[in-house]
C-alpha cells in the first residue's frame, strides 16, 4: 500500500460483508424456485425478482447507514452522494447460473473512496463461501486469510474463464491450449473466488461490466495477486479482465494481448 494511504476502517469492512451476506440469504429464498419471475432486459440479458430484491436490500442498508454515499448498481439508477465514497452493487453475478439452479452465482459489493478501491466482497451463498478484502487489511476466505497460488509455470496452471465463446478469437484460445494450461469454465464471480483462494491460477474474462469486477480491484492486491484489463491497466471499466498471481501475469497478458 502506498505511503499516506490509510487502511480502510475495519467496521466499514464488516458492514460491507454483513450487507452482502444478508442479500445472499435473500437470494437463497428464490434459488431453485420453479415459480421464479424472470424478465428480459434491454440488452437481452435476464433479470429475476431475486436480482431486483437483493439490490434493493443492499441499497436500503447502505442508505440507512451512509445516506451521503453514492450508490451504483446493475438494476437501478445511480444515486449521487456528497461524501466522496461510492458503493458498486452486483446483486447476482451469474444470473443465468442462478436461473438454472447452478450454485456458482455470487453477490458482489465494492467500495471506492477518495484514495481509490477500498473494499471488495464476493459472496457465493449457495456454497457458503465468501471472499472479502479491505485496503490494507488483507484478503479473507470465510474469515481466514487467503492468497493467490504460487504457481510459476503456465503449462502446469489451471486457468478459469466465463466461457470460451466469449474469447476474442480462436487464435487466442489456441495459444492457451498449446501452452499446456488446463482450461475450465468455472466462470463469473466464482472464477475469481477460485483464483483469490489459490485453487485456480488465473481468471480470464473477455467481456465484463464495471459491477462484475469492481471488487477485484481490492481483493487481488490484498491477496498478493494482480488484476488488470487486457491492456494492463488496473481498472474495472476496461471491458475485459485478468486476475492471476505475479509469476504468471506477464506470460498470460502477452498471450491474450498479442
Amino acid at each position: 500500500m502506498e505511503k499516506n494511504i490509510p487502511p480502510v476502517d475495519h467496521d466499514l469492512l464488516t458492514f460491507a460483508v454483513n450487507t452482502v451476506k444478508k442479500a445472499g440469504d435473500l437470494t437463497l429464498n428464490y434459488f431453485k424456485n420453479t415459480d421464479l419471475v424472470i424478465e428480459g432486459k434491454e440488452d437481452g440479458t435476464p433479470v429475476t425478482e431475486a436480482d431486483k430484491k437483493a439490490e434493493r436490500l443492499m441499497r436500503e442498508l447502505i442508505t440507512e447507514s451512509f445516506p451521503n454515499d453514492t450508490i451504483k448498481g446493475e438494476e437501478e439508477s445511480d444515486i449521487n452522494g456528497t461524501s466522496g465514497r461510492s458503493w458498486i452493487i452486483d446483486p447476482i453475478d451469474g444470473t443465468v447460473s442462478f436461473i438454472h439452479g447452478v450454485p456458482l452465482y455470487g453477490n458482489l459489493l465494492s467500495l471506492e473512496d477518495e484514495y481509490g478501491p477500498a473494499i471488495g466482497v464476493i459472496n457465493i451463498p449457495a456454497l457458503g463461501e465468501c471472499v472479502f478484502a479491505g485496503r490494507g487489511r488483507g484478503c479473507y476466505f470465510n474469515d481466514e486469510l487467503t492468497r493467490v497460488s504460487d504457481q510459476k509455470n503456465l503449462s502446469e496452471s489451471c486457468v478459469v474463464t466465463s466461457g470460451v465463446d466469449y474469447w476474442p478469437s480462436t487464435e487466442t484460445l489456441d495459444r492457451f491450449i498449446k501452452s499446456g494450461a488446463v482450461i475450465r469454465t468455472w466462470g463469473d464471480a466464482y472464477g475469481y473466488v477460485l483464483v483469490a483462494t489459490g485453487r485456480a491460477d488465473a481468471m480470464i474474462d473477455p467481456i465484463v461490466n464495471h459491477w462484475d469486477v469492481a471488487p477485484m480491484l481490492t481483493i487481488f492486491p490484498e491477496a498478493g495477486g494482480i488484476f488488470t484489463d487486457f491492456s494492463g491497466a488496473a481498472t474495472a471499466t476496461g471491458g475485459n479482465a485478468l486476475a492471476t498471481n505475479p509469476d504468471l501475469y506477464t506470460s498470460i497478458i502477452h498471450l491474450i494481448s498479442s
